[in-house]
């Protein structure tokens, strides 16, 4: 079983990715990436940084969202295609960076 730090450098590894992947993007230009969309794509690290939020960390700091950290992680994997993609740009962009320095934040206490 992965320890609470190594499961934090998942989701930081992952929040790295997302805001590689929207650097320098407009929302059309992440919208018209199929791609970026489909492949190894800023849902996934969604997706990813998900799945260790849900396995512990979570009494360590209540001002991180855990909850919905989890919830956009379950509509990734199990609502494929009902995913409202405006709505993943607007989390990476407004959301991941914020959350990334929060949980820097943790792992470094």
């Amino acid at each position: 079983m992965r320890r609470d730090d190594q499961r934090l450098n998942d989701i930081l590894e992952a929040l790295d990715w997302i805001a590689k992947a929207v650097a320098g993007r407009t929302e059309a230009d992440f919208l018209a990436d199929d791609a970026l969309l489909c492949d190894h794509s800023t849902a996934y690290d969604c997706w990813r940084g998900g799945g260790p939020a849900e396995c512990g960390s979570q009494g360590r700091d209540p001002s991180v969202p855990w909850q919905d950290i989890m919830g956009l992680r379950n509509i990734l994997v199990h609502e494929y295609f009902g995913i409202y993609w405006p709505l993943v740009w607007q989390t990476a962009v407004d959301h991941a960076p914020v959350l990334r320095d929060r949980i820097a934040a943790i792992r470094s206490d």
